[in-house]
């Protein structure tokens, strides 16, 4: 991948002249030698990530950075700053919220790991390398040691800790960091048949976990951890949407709802796709970097495993594109993705939003809303797909009151009682199910509620991107936060280059904002509101 290949030495020479402008060189300064992040806070990672790319422009000599010595000077200035910050025991901090942090030093070590390689397998090492190299295995064999203490928050933590281990193990050979990771090892990768990580995080986790993966392929010898990652990647190909960015409403991560795109899957696409042989991927890494193009984004930070890995840049291959036709129910995940031509639409297990069609430009999130006891929206406890391939999602809300103690409790304070211990009184329930099956242009969604009546409900419709809503009555401009509810008809929203007519419309109350009126509606979007009472039967075409 020439190509690819000569855009990446093009962008790391950028983020070295930005690394070498922003580096603090006061002698005064606490962060002496760090990089400030653009919100001014100095992090260890930040710092690793920017002396690792100045590092691969140091040792390349395709980039005009090569045996630099004004750079040499500042990876060194910038290694001195991280030593000040690396613990005794070798750990790190997020100082935004992790404090001797194991799975943030794994973060950092995992960064740099690949110069190490790239330095040991050189042969001929000029004495600034050497410097380097020395630097950067004292920084990695010592916060390798800090790991073994041990200590995560969250599922994708346990791998990156543990490929770390299992590669530190290899490089130093050092049998104690091998048992440890295998420690995180033995309860097993939270990877389902689907091909999901337990955070669901396609925007950013999955990718971070199919990289601990890779790693640990390699370090133990062992291609079965690798599945793991080909299985995920499988699964992601059907979540890129029309626009190149990647479906995220459904991570339980910071990333959930985020507009991103998939550059940093580009070198896992490629590696494996051509290891293993698998077109699709090869064709996938092609496309990614094509999306680098067309949305004007720098290409993913990783010279260095080009570096590890020559014979990468001359394989070529003719084959681009992501699946345009497809239909991918994961029912252990909850997740149904289906892709006809330029739109796409996704039905969720689990979600107040279970609903998403993106239609070129213009993305919509169906909600149904309101109050029964304690909950505000329906969530679907179940998902199947029928005969026809229709999708039935379905929710018992079950209705309860509490009932007086039958002995005297012993205290008079509420909120020490055992309240959980009181007899209920249960019922009415409400039922509701939604069932979405395709038509020859679209998609039909039928909503049916039964148990309750007189409830006032609501299908709440969001829409982003939108220009313009109109109907058989009027036309109005769209800002982005409007909220509407329509009373008949169909209607249809629009920019300048895509369209969505949805409906009929009903409306037989106005909603308005209040504790016991559901979830708050979806900030910056503009929302159109079908209201009812239960119990009440509706059908809403969507047509793209």
């Amino acid at each position: 991948m020439r190509a690819h290949y000569n855009q990446m030495v093009l962008d790391t020479e950028k983020r070295v002249e930005h690394s070498l402008q922003i580096q603090n060189r006061n002698l005064d300064s606490t962060f002496y030698g760090g990089f400030p992040q653009p919100n001014g806070v100095y992090q260890p990672k930040f710092a690793i990530y920017r002396v690792a790319s100045m590092v691969s422009a140091y040792c390349n000599r395709d980039t005009k950075f090569y045996q630099n010595e004004k750079v040499l000077d500042r990876i060194l200035l910038g290694l001195d700053y991280v030593d000040r910050v690396q613990h005794e025991n070798g750990l790190f901090d997020l100082v935004s919220c992790n404090f001797f942090s194991a799975p943030d030093t794994a973060f950092c070590l995992k960064k740099i790991i690949p110069h190490l390689q790239f330095l040991q397998a050189k042969n001929n090492l000029s004495d600034g390398e050497r410097v380097i190299e020395s630097r950067i295995e004292r920084i990695i064999h010592s916060g390798a040691r800090g790991l073994l203490e041990g200590g995560f928050h969250t599922p994708n933590h346990r791998w990156a800790i543990a490929s770390v281990l299992a590669m530190c193990a290899k490089l130093f050979q050092e049998n104690d960091l091998k048992n440890a990771a295998f420690d995180y090892l033995n309860e097993g990768i939270d990877c389902n048949e689907d091909g999901e990580y337990a955070e669901k995080s396609a925007g950013n986790y999955n990718r971070i976990s199919n990289d601990a993966m890779i790693m640990l392929a390699e370090a133990l010898n062992d291609p079965g951890y690798e599945q793991h990652a080909i299985r995920n990647l499988k699964m992601m190909l059907t979540y890129w949407e029309p626009d190149d960015s990647i479906f995220t409403a459904n991570s339980t991560r910071q990333d959930n709802g985020r507009l991103l795109f998939p550059k940093d899957y580009y070198f896992e696409y490629l590696s494996l796709g051509i290891r293993y042989n698998i077109p699709e991927f090869i064709a996938m890494a092609n496309h990614i970097f094509d999306t680098v193009y067309e949305q004007r984004l720098s290409s993913p930070d990783l010279l260095i495993m080009y570096m590890n890995h020559p014979e990468y840049i001359n394989f070529e291959s003719e084959l681009n594109g992501v699946p345009t036709h497809y239909r991918n129910f994961c029912q252990e995940s909850g997740i149904a993705r289906v892709r006809r031509g330029k739109y796409t639409y996704t039905v969720m297990r689990d979600k107040s939003n279970f609903l998403y069609v993106h239609n070129g430009s213009i993305k919509l999130a169906m909600k149904l809303g309101g109050s029964f006891c304690e909950h505000r929206a329906f969530k679907a406890e179940s998902m199947r797909l029928d005969a026809k391939g229709a999708f039935h999602l379905h929710q018992t809300m079950r209705g309860w009151y509490y009932l007086p103690f039958e002995e005297k409790p012993d205290t008079s304070d509420w909120w020490k009682m055992d309240n959980s211990s009181r007899n209920k009184k249960m019922g009415p329930d409400m039922d509701i199910d939604v069932v979405i099956w395709e038509t020859d242009d679209g998609i039909d969604v039928d909503i049916q509620t039964s148990g309750v009546e007189g409830a006032p409900w609501r299908v709440e419709l969001a829409f982003n991107g939108i220009e313009r809503l109109s109907n058989e009555h009027m036309t109005m401009p769209i800002t982005g936060d409007e909220t509407l509810v329509l009373k008949d008809d169909y209607f249809e929203v629009s920019n300048a280059t895509s369209s969505m007519r949805v409906g009929p419309a009903f409306g037989l109350h106005y909603f308005t904002e209040g504790k016991e009126n559901s979830e708050a509606k979806t900030p910056g979007a503009a929302t159109v509101y079908l209201t009812d009472y239960t119990a009440f039967h509706h059908t809403i075409s969507i047509r793209p």
